[in-house]
């Protein structure tokens, strides 16, 4: 019953959006990237991610001011059937107006395999406007990233 409140809630958000684009973050954004299909070794078995998860990364507060930061994947169809991503962290990143990232909120590894990782970033003022990045890694490497333009 749970991931199919948030396959729903999932949806509905991607339904609002323009998949895999960037959108400026006033009152809030909200973003949805696809996570493309890949393979990955863990113990020695080979792990397939099918096509089917969604990357979802939302944003509320005005201007500089984060008051709340999420991102997580959603898997429907054959994808919610997988095994999930093992040794999965989400990174935070904020880049300044030159793209120049100036900080990383990095994420705890987590060595269980999971198929709707989730993390939730605390409030804070940024320093500078640019953008706000949420990135997925599975076994030490960047899968997907999503990111919302942090405008006056």
């Amino acid at each position: 019953m749970h991931n199919i409140r948030r396959l729903v809630t999932a949806l509905a958000a991607a339904g609002a959006v323009i998949l895999g684009t960037t959108s400026a973050a006033h009152a809030g954004a909200i973003g949805s990237t696809p996570v493309r299909t890949f393979q990955y070794s863990v113990g020695g078995m080979t792990m397939k991610v099918p096509t089917g998860c969604m990357f979802t990364h939302v944003l509320r507060g005005s201007g500089r001011k984060i008051t709340y930061q999420n991102a997580g994947v959603d898997c429907a169809f054959v994808a919610a059937l997988n095994s999930g991503f093992c040794n999965w962290r989400i990174d935070f990143t904020y880049a300044d107006t030159s793209n120049r990232t100036y900080r990383t909120a990095r994420g705890k590894t987590h060595s269980e395999c999971k198929i709707d990782p989730m993390r939730t970033n605390p409030p804070q003022t940024l320093p500078r406007y640019g953008k706000a990045c949420a990135r997925l890694y599975v076994n030490g490497v960047r899968r997907v990233s999503q990111c919302h333009h942090i405008t006056k």
